[in-house]
């Protein structure tokens, strides 16, 4: 057994110290998933923790199959690493620093993730973790780390199978350029990339809208400096363990680190108030990470006094680049850019304005360091930057990076993982209730979901409807109320979505408050989903069965279902869920916008009808009975309609139109129908609709019209 000398015990603690540092930082990794989950929205939120969760395994696995030979290995002309590749060794200093080192190449790729959250698929953030953490990062780690270590061992002769002399030394650290613990190396290098990323993926849907106004809410503000508090916890060790050794300059790491941060919170919350008026949350965790990231560079070799000034300048810069981001509506969902990039150009600057030269031991004057800091700064930024921008610009061509809008509008805990929603849950319980007629049974509450808001107030209403006979009158009273809300909801239902540029157009009157008429239109890649449809009946009841339908079209348009089949499985399940009596008639389709080709099926609807360009039109008959009266074992029944537009207009509507009265009290039927819509034609489809709907209601001589009217345009 090896005598255990003063030399040998300061060993153990030296590389206890760095394990233990190295635990720290993994424990980061945490922070970083409950800061990001919480400034990002709640039906994102699982996306977002898988991603912090995958982009660990990803980086670590990458960097010890070539990204720590890549940073650490014998030097081809400083440039890169040509050896230690499926990192193995019995070193014990060699493995404590290769572990240190993987939490460093974790924390570089999770950074980008905050940033493209909510819009980028999981394969394709992956992919930029593997560019990340594999290629960039220890290239740029070689240039200027790679003798901070490995050269300094005696038996790194042996391990890189060199004869005589170890060479690993990055260009950028014979030019005495100095980032201590990753100011630039780690933090502005995931920054350079996550700017790169959102740049060519772009802003969330309605980010920048006249009504938002650039803002987001997060899902949980509390979780959100929960992580910060974390991140704060684990800088000592990210700091700390970058000296290698537990000695006397670990006091000074550790308080200016703390410092820093403190004094970034200060600033962060004091320019809330002035920009604001108010503390805001955003800026009371982008202050004190600035501190940090700006701290790291120079932690080891500066006053306390100046830590103090470079973490209040920190987070100065972080919220300056912020406005700057939101000006040009380049949307980072949680702050990386100007924490990690802003603050640590910041950071490794300073260290050749303010750094101890004694202590940084590069033999250079204070205009030498300057001069060496920039050059380092630069070279490592545009080769973050635009080497990232041209791979995933290329990538992007071959494979989009960002998910449809609709999968973004639906969230992508479903779209990317099939994750159980609220909403999904409702829709759930609301199908079981229908089934079973229990109205003891109740829908998932959630405040900070639309899904669980609706919930909320539907178990209100069901609450009501178990009011006993005696409360019968007052029940009538406050269920008027319900019917409001109920309104508000079936209005969600119809489309939300941006169809401006899209060539389809519709309209929806009630007759009373809930309309048993409803339309939707589901654009997917380069085809539109469409349907119209008219439930018997009017009222709640039928604003129940259109909501089933309505949810069963968006399902199966999401699923690319081919129209004859789309109508025979809703057909089938209406059946099993309907009330007696109960029936839909429909129009559904697919609207090709390469071909403009129109396929759709008719089920006891409407004729469907086409106008060409001089005002001529075709009907288009069905003889395939409404949905939910029979069962039918074959899709064949509904007869597939195709027609190329090649310019006509396409249109179909519901029996509101068609039966309504003219001036004589006679139903003005297809043919007056059509008479209308040619009446009052105009190229501006929204318009045309539009006035369509107000001639009808001018002709019946009534505010309210007899029956539910719907009306759609496509082409």
């Amino acid at each position: 057994m090896e005598n255990l000398n003063l030399e040998n015990v300061k060993s153990y603690v030296d590389t206890l110290w760095v394990i233990d540092c190295a635990i720290l930082v993994f424990i980061m990794q945490a922070g970083f998933m409950c800061m990001e989950t919480g400034l990002s929205r709640h039906k994102n939120s699982i996306n977002v923790a898988l991603k912090n969760a995958a982009d660990f395994g990803v980086s670590v696995v990458i960097f010890w199959i070539f990204g720590f030979g890549l940073m650490f290995g014998s030097s081809y002309n400083g440039l890169f690493g040509t050896d230690l590749f499926f990192f193995k060794t019995t070193n014990a200093e060699y493995m404590t620093y290769f572990v240190f080192q993987a939490m460093f190449v974790a924390t570089a790729a999770t950074i980008i993730s905050g940033a493209v959250a909510e819009r980028m698929k999981f394969n394709g953030y992956l992919i930029i973790t593997i560019l990340a953490t594999g290629i960039i990062y220890p290239i740029v780690g070689h240039w200027a780390w790679s003798s901070s270590y490995l050269s300094n061992i005696d038996s790194a002769k042996e391990l890189l199978n060199e004869v005589d002399q170890v060479t690993s030394t990055g260009w950028l650290t014979n030019l005495g350029f100095v980032d201590f613990a990753g100011s630039t190396i780690v933090h502005s290098v995931g920054g350079w990339i996550a700017l790169s990323a959102v740049i060519i993926i772009g802003p969330r849907i309605g980010k920048y809208s006249e009504s938002n106004k650039g803002k987001f809410t997060g899902s949980s503000f509390p979780l959100a400096v929960l992580g910060t508090l974390i991140l704060w916890f684990g800088w000592f060790g990210f700091n700390g363990g970058s000296n290698g050794a537990m000695d006397e300059a670990v006091p000074l790491i550790l308080i200016n680190t703390f410092l820093a941060a403190a004094f970034g919170l200060l600033t962060g919350l004091g320019t809330s108030f002035i920009i604001y008026k108010k503390p805001d949350p955003f800026y009371v965790v982008l202050g004190p990470l600035a501190g940090l990231v700006s701290i790291t560079a120079g932690c080891n070799s500066m006053t306390t006094v100046v830590a103090i000034f470079v973490g209040i300048i920190g987070a100065l810069v972080a919220v300056t680049i912020t406005e700057i981001l939101n000006k040009y509506e380049i949307d980072d969902v949680v702050g990386a850019v100007p924490v990690h990039l802003g603050a640590g150009v910041w950071g490794t600057l300073a260290v050749g304005f303010f750094s101890d030269l004694n202590i940084l031991g590069t033999d250079l004057t204070r205009l030498e360091q300057i001069k060496a800091q920039f050059i380092g700064v630069l070279t490592i930024g545009a080769f973050s930057f635009f080497g990232s921008y041209i791979i995933l610009r290329i990538l992007n061509y071959f494979y989009p990076l960002r998910v449809t809008p609709l999968q973004e509008e639906l969230g992508l805990n479903i779209a990317e993982h099939n994750a159980v929603s609220v909403e999904h849950d409702l829709i759930s319980i609301l199908e079981k209730q229908s089934q079973s007629g229990d109205l003891a049974i109740r829908g998932p509450q959630d405040p900070f979901t639309a899904g669980g808001v609706i919930g909320l107030y539907y178990n209100k209403l069901m609450n009501k409807l178990e009011i006993s006979e005696k409360e019968k009158e007052k029940w009538r009273s406050r269920i008027s109320k319900e019917v409001n809300l109920a309104v508000k909801v079936q209005e969600n239902f119809l489309p939300k979505r941006d169809l401006q540029n899209y060539p389809v157009h519709g309209i929806n009157i009630a007759a009373r408050e809930v309309s048993g008429d409803f339309f939707s239109f589901y654009p997917h890649n380069d085809s539109v989903y469409f349907i119209i449809a008219d439930v018997a009946g009017k009222g709640v009841h039928a604003g129940m069965v259109m909501a089933k339908a309505s949810t069963l079209f968006e399902v199966m348009s999401r699923d690319q279902v081919d129209p004859d089949e789309m109508m025979f499985h809703m057909n089938n399940d209406l059946f099993i869920t309907k009330t007696s009596g109960m029936f839909v008639t429909c129009v559904l389709g697919k609207y090709d916008l390469i071909s403009d080709e129109i396929t759709w099926v008719n089920g006891g609807h409407q004729p469907a009808i086409i106008r060409n360009e001089q005002g001529e039109y075709q009907n288009f008959d069905s003889d395939a009975p409404p949905m939910g009266v029979i069962s039918q074992k074959d899709k064949s029944i509904y007869k597939i309609n195709k027609q190329v537009l090649n310019g006509n207009k396409f249109y179909v509507f519901t029996d509101g139109l068609s039966e309504s009265l003219d001036v004589e009290g006679k139903e003005i039927g297809i043919d007056g129908s059509i008479k209308i819509i040619e009446d009052n034609y105009t190229k501006d489809s929204k318009k045309h609709l539009s006035d369509v709907t107000k001639k009808i209601i001018k002709i019946s001589g009534s505010e309210k019209l007899s029956d539910d009217l719907t009306l759609i345009s496509i082409g």
